[in-house]
């Protein structure tokens, strides 16, 4: 009888790929896949956010986020200021050269993801994205034990 193959690697190594594969389509504009996330989620909300909420949504050290805004700063893609209504928090706004790059990011982005998703049907996909949201649930449950 043979076994199943264990969903543990098969995750590891579809992780690994993806990661793999988004790291060579960013690389050709010198974007991390930190960075990558950074213009996206910043985009998504605005084009701009408190750096608290983006730190959360990172789930990262303090100090990690600092290094990539510090090198996204450098680059022009974004800027940090102090908060009017609270001078302890600071804002993380995209730059016009961050929104540019952002578009240039999501297509790359867009092109990953039908990649992935090449041979599924829609149908399939939407299932796999339900497994995943699945096992991504049952495994931050599992943070608090």
């Amino acid at each position: 009888m043979e076994h199943p193959k264990a969903l543990g690697p098969m995750l590891g190594c579809c992780a690994h790929l993806v990661r793999e594969r988004m790291d060579a389509r960013m690389s050709r504009f010198g974007m991390t896949p930190a960075q990558t996330h950074v213009l996206l989620h910043l985009r998504q909300n605005g084009g701009q956010m408190p750096q608290r909420e983006l730190l959360d949504s990172l789930k990262v050290k303090p100090s990690t986020v600092n290094g990539i805004l510090d090198r996204m700063e450098e680059k022009g893609l974004v800027e940090r200021t102090v908060s009017g209504a609270d001078a302890r928090q600071r804002l993380v706004a995209l730059t016009p050269a961050g929104l540019e790059r952002e578009e240039q990011v999501k297509q790359c982005f867009l092109d990953a993801e039908t990649l992935i998703a090449r041979g599924l049907t829609k149908e399939e996909a939407e299932t796999l994205r339900g497994l995943l949201e699945r096992v991504i649930h049952n495994l931050e449950e599992d943070r608090t034990v």
